[in-house]
């Protein structure tokens, strides 16, 4: 994806947080990634690349499209960015890639006396979890809170009602540290214990009034007891309950399986959003576009696009998530399909995915209509300008391609000439072209225009290249007609349009014709010749010194034997001329470039000397 394209792109990208996918022309994920800020994090592949890193590049390079899903939060984002590394392994991904989640539960075993701990891993046992959480350190904190509170055990004993009637266990460490009740002696009842289990259930779902009440009365217990420490722990207990419990829209244990979809629309087309969550997590993310032939109502295009997506996507789920129920064909049979129901969430997680599948399918909707509106302008724009510079110079063929050239000399010193290239109204810098005059001595424009033109065209004729439509001279009738001959030798003088252009006036020249034409100063057909031309004077210009320089170190210098361009040019800077050089002693050429090389400047200066 070049930086061109991205610049057409960036405008319709949200600020939102969210995940983004480098795709590239297969439509092969290559890279998924979260940010904070989808804009800004996008630019920063597209800015300064000297100091991007290799594998930032060849991602960019390869890539030929960018999607990105929109998120409520930062910590959304780096959940579904999980949960699509994993399903797609991205090539340019490097974390992430191992089967050790980041995504961290609180799991309340399914058991007599259950036991919480910490898991990476769900196991539809039974159990009930809660999360994902992203900071261990955090949630590890809230789990040793709620030990404290409330006395749980650890241990994996078996806690059957035989084998604690049997008095197969005895109280151990945790119980004498007051850390566990040791129900495992039946110093608590199962009804007590899973009382303190329904408390902690709350606490995880943020349901705090019965804890809070606890808490409440713990405090002022410790206070009356002048246990003022106690009762700020109890205080800073309870703000770390408020402050942990999280939990996440994008990944959730609760939901499972389901399909979900929304819909949007212009006057053309219809764009459907597609979110597929598996176990609760979403594992794709696609986005159809429906072009609107007839008077389709939405639901008659929701239900097509649901068939169709659900298909091609092999979806099974029995539950799909929609906005409304679709319902072309009036009836209650269109409440379902192939056995699968419709539901129209109102409140809940459900209702949150919802909303994030209508989000994005939003923010495609505006991104088309921004990509549409920049591709018509630059189209008008550039089409507009070619077809007033058609009509202008009264030719057949739109000039989608044109070429420029130049001549540069000094005294007739190392002629050069250039051609630049422009297609669409655009310099096209990759075919520029640059020539070393072979067959003329001396000042002569006419000759150099007269040879680079054949030279140019014999060999895009020779290499089946094509023409351009349109070729301009820098150079009033002169040129132009040295450059015609060249044309006309080639026998193209029917298949492209030559003009010249003189600087003084900024005349246009037609080939066979004396009196030159004059095109308004303000048109954006005589802009276009003259940014061609002025180009073409820069590149020639360039090349021109570029060569200059190289003749420069051409010098007498040269000429001694063992005494070469980097040498020569050691003395010229240091000294200023040849004449300096040559009138310095010996001494002090001998501190630019050394004793050898200053002996072979005074062998070679006094065998010059007349005698």
């Amino acid at each position: 994806m070049t930086n061109e394209q991205f610049k057409e792109f960036s405008p319709g990208i949200p600020t939102d947080p969210g995940i983004y996918k480098f795709v590239d022309t297969e439509g092969v994920i290559l890279y998924v990634g979260k940010a904070k800020n989808l804009r800004n994090r996008l630019n920063s592949y597209f800015g300064d690349k000297k100091y991007q890193l290799a594998k930032t590049k060849a991602l960019v390079r390869h890539a030929n499209h960018i999607e990105f899903t929109i998120v409520e939060t930062e910590y959304d984002a780096l959940l579904l960015e999980n949960t699509l590394i994993k399903k797609h392994q991205p090539r340019y991904n490097v974390m992430l890639k191992d089967e050790k989640s980041p995504l961290i539960y609180i799991c309340i075993k399914a058991e007599r006396f259950p036991r919480v701990f910490l898991t990476r891993k769900t196991i539809k046992d039974g159990s009930t979890y809660f999360g994902p959480y992203l900071q261990k350190f955090r949630v590890e904190q809230i789990t040793e809170l709620i030990r404290k509170l409330f006395q749980l055990r650890n241990c994996t004993l078996h806690l059957s009602a035989e084998n604690i009637h049997k008095n197969k266990f005895k109280p151990c460490l945790e119980y004498h540290i007051k850390n566990c009740a040791a129900p495992c002696v039946a110093f608590e009842t199962e009804d007590t214990y899973n009382k303190k289990i329904e408390q902690i259930k709350n606490i995880l779902k943020g349901n705090f009034a019965a804890v809070k009440i606890h808490l409440k009365e713990e405090m002022l217990r410790a206070a009356e007891e002048m246990k003022f420490e106690q009762a700020h722990a109890l205080k800073e207990k309870l703000a770390l309950f408020e402050d942990y419990q999280g939990k996440s829209t994008v990944v959730n244990p609760s939901i499972k399986d389901v399909d979900v979809f929304s819909i949007a629309e212009d006057e053309k087309e219809a764009y459907v959003n597609y979110l597929k969550v598996v176990n609760g997590a979403i594992i794709h993310t696609y986005t159809l576009t429906l072009t609107k032939n007839l008077d389709e109502d939405r639901e008659t295009l929701l239900f097509f696009a649901i068939q169709h997506l659900r298909e091609r996507f092999n979806s099974i789920t029995q539950e799909i998530l929609v906005p409304f129920s679709p319902d072309p064909s009036g009836n209650d049979e269109a409440r379902q399909m192939d056995g699968a129901f419709f539901v129209v969430p109102k409140i809940g997680d459900k209702k949150k995915l919802l909303e994030l599948s209508e989000k994005n399918v939003q923010y495609h909707l505006l991104q088309k209509k921004k990509q549409a509106a920049n591709a018509t302008g630059r189209q008008t724009s550039a089409e507009r300008i070619l077809r007033t510079l058609q009509s202008d110079l009264h030719m057949d063929q739109l000039p989608l391609w044109l070429e420029c050239f130049d001549n540069s000399n000094l005294h007739g010193s190392n002629p050069v000439s250039s051609c630049v290239v422009f297609r669409n109204a655009k310099p096209a810098k990759r075919d520029y072209r640059h020539f070393n005059v072979k067959t003329v001595e001396g000042p002569n424009d006419f000759a150099t225009m007269e040879e680079v033109v054949y030279r140019r065209y014999k060999r895009l004729l020779s290499e089946g290249a094509g023409l351009p439509q349109l070729i301009i001279i820098d150079g009033g009738k002169g040129q132009l007609g040295a450059a015609m001959k060249s044309i006309r030798a080639l026998g193209i003088e029917n298949q492209v349009t030559v003009v010249g252009i003189a600087k003084r006036l900024e005349e246009i020249y037609f080939p066979d014709d004396p009196v030159p034409a004059h095109i308004n100063k303000k048109s954006e057909s005589l802009k276009l010749i003259q940014q061609a031309r002025d180009e073409a004077h820069r590149f020639g210009l360039t090349f021109h010194r570029n060569q200059r320089s190289r003749s420069f170190l051409k010098t007498e210098l040269t000429e001694i034997p063992g005494i070469g361009a980097k040498t020569a040019e050691k003395l010229l800077k240091h000294f200023g001329s040849l004449a300096r050089v040559r009138e310095a002693e010996k001494a002090a050429v001998e501190a630019v470039i050394g004793k050898a090389a200053a002996e072979k400047v005074e062998v070679y200066f006094n065998s010059d000397q007349p005698t």
